[in-house]
C-alpha cells in the first residue's frame, strides 16, 4: 500500500572534511511506496526498482513570481572600453570605429593632464604662430593638435585627419591608414587656458566614399592632387557623420559621444585613469530659461535677432527674464545646455558676414550631438547638418539648443 509522505525541502551541502551530508531546505521528495522503501533499507531490491525524485525550485513549478529589479551595485561601473564593446556587439559600430573613439579618448586624457599643469610647466601664453584663419595660436593649441594627430595615426584606422589648426587635411600614410575621416578642433576656447576656465575638444567622424591614400613613391601623384583628393573627401555634410563628440575640461573631464543611438557622457575617474559612464542616453529639455549669446555684438546683429534678444530680457510668466550665460567656449555652452536646456547663438553679423564658427570642426559635430539628444540646430535659414561645405575651413552662423527655444527663435527670424 502506498502512503504519501509530506513534502520535505532539503538542501544538501558536503563538507570537504567529512562525508556526512548536512541537510537544509531545498529539494522536495515526492510520495514513494513504503514497501519498496523498506526493501531498499534491507538491501532487497530488484534491478527494475526505481526511485523517482524531483528537484523543485523554491518558487514552485507552476507559478513564477514577478521579476524583481536587481539593485545596482554601488561599486558597479561601466567604463568607455566596455561601452564601446557593447555598442559593437549591438551592431551600432564596427571594431575600427571603436578603436578610433578609444584613440581620441587617449588624446583627451593627455590634453587634460597638460591643462591641469599648464601654469606649472610653462604651457600658457602664445606660441608666436598664426593658424590658417589668422588667429594667434596658444602653446597648447599646437601641442594638442599634435597629440590628436599622433593618437589617430597610431590607431591605424583613419585615412584622413583634418584639424582646425592645419592648413589642409592630412592623408595618413598607406601603411597606417584605415577607412575613417576624423575632423577635430583640438582646443576649443583656448583663450580660457591662461585663466584656468573651461575649455574642450570637438571631433566628428565620417565614413569616406573612398579611401584617401597617398602613395609617396608614385611620381605621378603630385602634392596638389593628393590635397585635392583629401579635400573632396572631407567636405561632407554633417548628416553623413557616423559619430561625433566632445571632451570638456573643467572641474571634471567629461567625454561625451554619440554613435547615432543617443548621447552618452563619461567622466574621467582620476583614481583609475578611466572614463566612466555617468550620463546615459541624455535628453535635452524641450525648453529652457538660459540663453547664451555674446551680447557685445548686439549692435552688429540683424534687427530681427535684436528683437528676439529683447524678448528674452523681458520678464516671463514667472516674473523673471531668461538668464544670460556666456562662457566663451562652445563645449561648455553645449554641455550645460544638454543638461539644463536653453539656446546658444553665434550668429552672423556686420563684421563677420559668414559667421564665426567653423562648420566642419565645430558646428556639424555639435549639431549632431544635440540632435541625437532631441534638440535642434540651424543657421537661421536651414538645418546645420544639411549644409554642404564648399571649403574645409568654411564658417557659419549657428543657433542651437532646446527644440522649443529654436522654434521660438525661427518665428522672430522669419
Amino acid at each position: 500500500m502506498a502512503q504519501a509522505i509530506p513534502r520535505i525541502t532539503w538542501n544538501t551541502k558536503f563538507s570537504s572534511s567529512s562525508s556526512i551530508a548536512h541537510h537544509s531546505p531545498n529539494f522536495h521528495l515526492l510520495p514513494i511506496n513504503i514497501k519498496r522503501s523498506q526493501q531498499l533499507l534491507n538491501g532487497n531490491f530488484s534491478s527494475n526498482s526505481r526511485i523517482h525524485c524531483e528537484a523543485a525550485s523554491l518558487e514552485g513549478a507552476k507559478t513564477a513570481p514577478a521579476q524583481i529589479k536587481k539593485p545596482k551595485n554601488r561599486y558597479e561601473m561601466v567604463n568607455l572600453t566596455t561601452w564601446l564593446l557593447q555598442q559593437e556587439q549591438a551592431g551600432n559600430i564596427d571594431a575600427e570605429l571603436a578603436i578610433v573613439l578609444s584613440s581620441i579618448s587617449l588624446a583627451c586624457k593627455q590634453i587634460a593632464s597638460l591643462l591641469q599643469r599648464s601654469s606649472i610647466v610653462n604651457l600658457t601664453g602664445a606660441q608666436g604662430t598664426v593658424n590658417i584663419q589668422g588667429e594667434d595660436q596658444k602653446k597648447l593649441d599646437v601641442i594638442s593638435n599634435e597629440l590628436f594627430c599622433n593618437c589617430l595615426r597610431s590607431s591605424g584606422r583613419t585615412g584622413i585627419i583634418a584639424s582646425e589648426e592645419e592648413d589642409v587635411p592630412v592623408a595618413v600614410e598607406e601603411t597606417y591608414s584605415g577607412n575613417y575621416i576624423v575632423v577635430f578642433d583640438p582646443i576649443d576656447g583656448s583663450a580660457n587656458i591662461d585663466i584656468a576656465l573651461t575649455t574642450g575638444s570637438i571631433f566628428g567622424i565620417y565614413g569616406p566614399d573612398q579611401q584617401c591614400l597617398v602613395d609617396y613613391d608614385d611620381d605621378s601623384t603630385t602634392i596638389d592632387q593628393a590635397r585635392e583628393k583629401c579635400i573632396v573627401s572631407v567636405c561632407q555634410p554633417g548628416s553623413n557623420l557616423v559619430a561625433a563628440g566632445y571632451c570638456l575640461y573643467s572641474s571634471s573631464v567629461v567625454y561625451t559621444i554619440s554613435v547615432g543611438d543617443g548621447v552618452y557622457a563619461f567622466t574621467l575617474d582620476p583614481a583609475y585613469g578611466e572614463f566612466v559612464l555617468t550620463h546615459e542616453d541624455i535628453k535635452i529639455p524641450k525648453a529652457g530659461r538660459i540663453y547664451s549669446f555674446n551680447e557685445g555684438n548686439y549692435d552688429l546683429w540683424d534687427e530681427k535677432l535684436q528683437n528676439y534678444i529683447d524678448h528674452l530680457r523681458q520678464p516671463g510668466p514667472n516674473g523673471k527674464p531668461y538668464s544670460g550665460r556666456y562662457i566663451g567656449c562652445l563645449v561648455g555652452e553645449i554641455h550645460r545646455m544638454l543638461l539644463y536646456g536653453g539656446i546658444y547663438g553665434n550668429p552672423k553679423n556686420k563684421n563677420s558676414k559668414n559667421g564665426n564658427l567653423r562648420l566642419l570642426y565645430e558646428c556639424a559635430p555639435m549639431s549632431y550631438i544635440v540632435e541625437q539628444a532631441g534638440g535642434k540646430a540651424t543657421d537661421g535659414t536651414q538645418r546645420i547638418l544639411e549644409i554642404m561645405p564648399e571649403q574645409i575651413h568654411q564658417r557659419t552662423g549657428i543657433f542651437i539648443g532646446s527644440p522649443e527655444e529654436i522654434e521660438k527663435l525661427e518665428k522672430y527670424l522669419a
